[in-house]
């Protein structure tokens, strides 16, 4: 059951939520739980990796080691989202005229990129340790482990319900949902070692857990790819929003020179021509267009309207 009073205490409304694929995170009661949910789970994460390195050193677990790092790319992660959710939300300029919402496409291929590196650390390690296998303590790992799966499993819930909204938020819910299973991992790996004394499973795992993160990251480093490319964004299809702008208006006779991109993770721009029967109807024609657009998510659409001797001149030019 969900808490209402850490609801509160998040900034967020209880049962007001609407989640969209292409929602506006930025409204004020998910801007503030956002941005304390970042924090929260910063240093959360960050008290979590000094006892797991530490711990791992001590009891010369190359699992627990290799998992402190990789939390503490999930700690920088979370610190580059935060920043870049912090920027969107600033006001455009002279220079920018879209502000610096296109940051949070940036993070989002920094993020994927810093995860990919902690993967190939971790499979170095491992491969290291297999060669060498030396002796771990079973039990303290599983204790380790285990505060792991509480503080991980709490920090993706601080993202659960606003996932879908942005793909940096979408980053750091995976991030943190795929520690909480590594750590399930370690634990199970911590009992068996404490039972069986087969200590190449602490490597073995780390290699598990490598792959495990390298598969949880492909499609936010693929999102991130084609976003940073000014892609069209997943889930958007230039083709059904042709047709969708067709049959939004009978006046509507063609349309073309179709465009578009991300303003942001969560904001998407279009630019189109569109041809009408009769001109003077063009008001009306751009506030039915723009009411399917926003179906869409597509809230920045620039629209251009033309009539059918316009457009034929246009074509004769071409």
């Amino acid at each position: 059951m969900e808490n209402r009073y850490f609801y509160r205490y998040m900034g967020g409304k209880k049962g007001n939520n609407k989640n969209h694929s292409h929602g506006n995170i930025h409204s004020v009661p998910a801007g503030k739980y956002l941005n304390r949910a970042f924090t929260l789970g910063i240093a959360l994460n960050l008290l979590f990796v000094g006892i797991e390195f530490c711990a791992g050193w001590i009891l010369g677990s190359v699992a627990l080691m290799s998992d402190a790092g990789h939390n503490l790319s999930d700690v920088v992660s979370l610190a580059l989202a935060m920043f870049a959710f912090r920027l969107a939300r600033q006001k455009p300029s002279e220079k920018y005229t879209y502000g610096r919402k296109k940051s949070t496409v940036i993070v989002s291929l920094a993020n994927a990129c810093i995860l990919l590196v902690a993967v190939g650390f971790i499979i170095y390690e491992s491969i290291q340790k297999l060669i060498s296998p030396e002796p771990v303590a079973g039990g303290a790992v599983a204790w380790v482990a285990g505060a792991g799966i509480l503080i991980n499993g709490f920090t993706a819930w601080l993202f659960l319900r606003h996932k879908e909204t942005d793909l940096n938020v979408k980053g750091a819910y995976l991030h943190m949902a795929a520690d909480t299973l590594v750590s399930v991992g370690v634990l199970a790996s911590g009992i068996i070692i404490s039972f069986t004394g087969w200590y190449p499973l602490d490597p073995i795992l780390g290699i598990v857990i490598a792959v495990v993160i390298f598969f949880s990251t492909w499609n936010l480093l693929r999102e991130s790819i084609r976003l940073s490319l000014d892609g069209v964004p997943s889930g958007i299809d230039p083709g059904q929003v042709r047709r969708a702008i067709l049959a939004a208006d009978k006046r509507i006779t063609d349309i073309h020179h179709i465009h578009i991109w991300p303003l942001s993770t969560t904001e998407t721009a279009l630019t189109a021509h569109i041809t009408v029967a009769d001109i003077t109807s063009s008001a009306d024609v751009r506030n039915n267009v723009k009411c399917i657009l926003s179906q869409y998510g597509i809230t920045h659409p620039t629209l251009e309207i033309v009539g059918p001797e316009e457009c034929r001149s246009r074509c004769s030019c071409s």
